[in-house]
This record gives C-alpha cells, sequence and structure tokens, in this order.
C-alpha cells in the first residue's frame, strides 16, 4: 500500500520559536534535539514520552525534548519558528505546510539523509515531495471514511451500505424524514474552516480515481470535478442534506451524527471512540467512499496526517534523521499508530487495533485496498484555495450561478494563486 505524492508547487507558512538543540555530540557527549508537535496530547498521557524513552535507550548519545501543545498552537510556533530561523531539530508537519516551509528554507530536504543511511524509501506509505525533494514522512495517517448509521439503515429498509454514488443517492432519499429531523447527509461549509471541501467534496473526486489537478497545476474545472460537484447539488437541492451546511464545521456534524440525526457523514477513524464514548447506543459501521457509477479501479481515501520533517536550521541533523527513521520503522510505527488508533506510515507495519476491534480491522481493509489521496497537500495557500472553492460552491447551491460557472470561477482564482 504504497502512494508516493510528488508536488512541484508552493505556499505560505513558517515555523517555531523554540530553539534548536544542541550541536552535535563529540564522543561521550550527549546532543539534544527538540522535536515540536501537537502529537503527545492527543495521545493517552505518558504514551509518547514512552516511545521517546524507548529510543533514548536504543541511541545512548541523543535525547529528546518534546515541545508540545495543541494543533493551532504548535502551527503558530512553527510560523514563529521558521521565520526567526530557531525552528525545533524535528518538526511535526501538516502536509499543507511543506510547500512554504520549504521554499522558505526552513525544513530540509531529506533525499542525503535516506541515501546516507541507507534507508529503505519504498516502505515509505507516502512521501510529500517539493521539485522532486522529499520533505515529509507521515508517520500515522487518519483517513475519513463514511460512517452509517445502522439502525436508520435498518428502519428506512437498506441492507447494505451505497458502494457508488446512485447507491448513496437512494439511500439518503429513503434516510430523509425532516418532521423527524433526520437527513441522509450532512455538509459542512463553514468558510472560517474550509477543510470541507477537502474532506467532504473534492474526497468524491479522489473515490473514483479522478484528480483536481493536471501535471501539478490547478484543474479545478474539469469534467471529473464537475460531475462531483453536481452530485453534491442534487443531494442539497432535493433537501437530503442536514440544513445549515454554510456555517457548520466538522465538529457540527460529528454531533448531529452521535445524536442519531444523520444517516452518513464522511469523517475521520480518529473519531471512533469519541463517537462510542458519546453515545454507548449508537449503532454504526463504516464503508469507504462511494465512487461514481461503474468504477472499479482503487479508491482514493481521504486522510489527514502526522507528518514528520527536519528543520534546515538544526545542527543536530544526524540525531534527528535518528529519530525520524526510529519511527517509521514498521515496529515503533506500529506501536504509535496503534496508540493514535491511526494507520501506519510504514507499509510493513501493522497497528494491533485491527484485530482486537472489529471496526478498526475493517477499516484497515480500506485502507488497504485503496489509496491515500488528499491533493491539497503541499498545495500554496491550501487552506484559502479550499475557501475559495467553497465560496464558490455555496454560492452555486443558494442559486446565484451554476455548478460550471463556479468551477470556472475557481479555476481562474487558483491559477492566479499558483
Amino acid at each position: 500500500m504504497k502512494k508516493i505524492v510528488t508536488l512541484v508547487l508552493a505556499i505560505s507558512l513558517a515555523g517555531s520559536v523554540w530553539a534548536k538543540g544542541q550541536p552535535d555530540a563529540g564522543q561521550g557527549q550527549t546532543a539534544t534535539i527538540e522535536f515540536i508537535q501537537w502529537w503527545e496530547p492527543e495521545l493517552p498521557a505518558g504514551s509518547f514520552r514512552a516511545v521517546m524513552d524507548d529510543f533514548e535507550a536504543k541511541n545512548p548519545g541523543v535525547k529528546v525534548k518534546l515541545i508540545s501543545g495543541p494543533y493551532s498552537n504548535t502551527r503558530d510556533q512553527i510560523v514563529t519558528g521558521a521565520a526567526t530561523k530557531t525552528l525545533a531539530d524535528v518538526v511535526g508537519l501538516d502536509g499543507a505546510w511543506v510547500n512554504d516551509l520549504a521554499k522558505q528554507g526552513a525544513i530540509t530536504a531529506l533525499d542525503s539523509l535516506i541515501a546516507s543511511s541507507g534507508f529503505d524509501a519504498s516502505q515509505v506509505a507516502a512521501i510529500i515531495k517539493l521539485d522532486g525533494k522529499s520533505y515529509m514522512f507521515p508517520v500515522a495517517s487518519f483517513v475519513y471514511p463514511v460512517f452509517i448509521n445502522l439502525d436508520l439503515f435498518k428502519a428506512a429498509g437498506i441492507t447494505n451500505p451505497p458502494q457508488s454514488r446512485s447507491e448513496f443517492l437512494d439511500a439518503a432519499r429513503k434516510l430523509t424524514n425532516p418532521a423527524q429531523n433526520r437527513y441522509g447527509w450532512v455538509l459542512p461549509l463553514s468558510l472560517q474552516s474550509p477543510n470541507g471541501m477537502q474532506n467532504d467534496v473534492m474526497s468524491w473526486v479522489w473515490a473514483s480515481g479522478k484528480s483536481m489537478l493536471k501535471n501539478g497545476r490547478p484543474d479545478a474545472a474539469n469534467a471529473d470535478v464537475i460531475s462531483a460537484l453536481k452530485f453534491v447539488e442534487t443531494l442539497y437541492k432535493e433537501n437530503l442534506i442536514s440544513p445549515g451546511s454554510f456555517s457548520k464545521q466538522e465538529q457540527d456534524k460529528v454531533e448531529e451524527f452521535v445524536n442519531g440525526r444523520i444517516g452518513m457523514m464522511v469523517d475521520t477513524l480518529a473519531h471512533i471512540n469519541m463517537i462510542r464514548e458519546r453515545n454507548k447506543n449508537l449503532n454504526f459501521t463504516i464503508t469507504a467512499l462511494p465512487a461514481v457509477d461503474g468504477y472499479t479501479g482503487k479508491r482514493g481515501l481521504p486522510y489527514a496526517a502526522w507528518g514528520i520533517g527536519i528543520s534546515e536550521n538544526s545542527k543536530n541533523k544526524d540525531a534527528a534523521w535518528k529519530l525520524v527513521s526510529y519511527l517509521m520503522s514498521a515496529e515503533v510505527n506500529s506501536k504509535l499508530v496503534s496508540i493514535a488508533n491511526a494507520f501506519p506510515g510504514n507499509v510493513y507495519a501493522k497497528p494491533d487495533f485491527v484485530e482486537s476491534d472489529p471496526l478498526f480491522g475493517k477499516a484497515f481493509e480500506i485502507f488497504q485496498s485503496g489509496y491515500l489521496a488528499n491533493e491539497f497537500v503541499g498545495l500554496p495557500v491550501a487552506e484559502e484555495l479550499m475557501r475559495e472553492y467553497d465560496e464558490e460552491l455555496q454560492r452555486a447551491l443558494d442559486g446565484q450561478q451554476t455548478i460550471e460557472q463556479a468551477a470556472a470561477s475557481t479555476q481562474k482564482k487558483w491559477e492566479a494563486r499558483f
């Protein structure tokens, strides 16, 4: 299960106010490297530090100082660190940040470190590149399948999860009952947090093996994209989507699903345990995102990742690389993603929860049968690109323009960005 993503584009972002670790240690000395990330707060208390302790035990000359915080705070610190050339040695990365950080010279190309260490790059599930150079490995990936409320399906007389767009549309019609405040699907299109365009809209394009890019350039108005947008438009105009899409964010759709008001939603696997905790009686399953009718190829899986890279200004690149390659090894990667309920960055790693939890086991089958697909990763000002398409789609759904006009306007805006 391997997909190498090569992106030759540009963004705007930056890095962290944390000082770099001490210079490489001489004989008998210890090098301290700093690792800035948002992962530790999202894992069980002490679990990530335990992984670092194990790394230190196996690499006696290296100590790891964790710089941890919420995602948004970490991003701000990385922005500052990149601008002031004080970025931590090892950097937790969102794929949407890579382009600008690389263009800024804030993160280093990993290729020479890969070559000198003999690291087998083929074991990495996805390498994020810019101008042919490798900058980020995804350590853990959180894919976005379709969540299904089985009780609502049974009540509507639907026996199987939808596998095609026509089946999804048919299921949405049967599930929707406005009088009971129940709807087939939920679509978050808030401009404040426009990742609904990535996870809930463009995912329909990728699920059928199609693209919104051509030769690394915007192709936002091609026939496949327009087809997916028209599919969304049909669901919206038939009132099969819960009301209020234009102001909904990701947490809103999860709330509606948890409360049994939504039959189907696209969401991250990271929310499975949270959904279970919030509603112990909710009977749900997951399935791959339906593809266009007649499609038989591999399906693209929208995803978000915990990415990792190394600061260009680090005085400890060799020690930093030891930590990166350690986290990407099959054994350690299996352990980490098992703790995180995520899927591995190493193609040979296998999280233990896929055998102990049937739902995660099903998710792993979906993961192995498809490929990771998120074309916003590495694009210039990726969030703004989402927002621009979101604005145009809202105008189309609101009847102010056609889907074709929305796509054409987006294409023009995106070309200016590139």
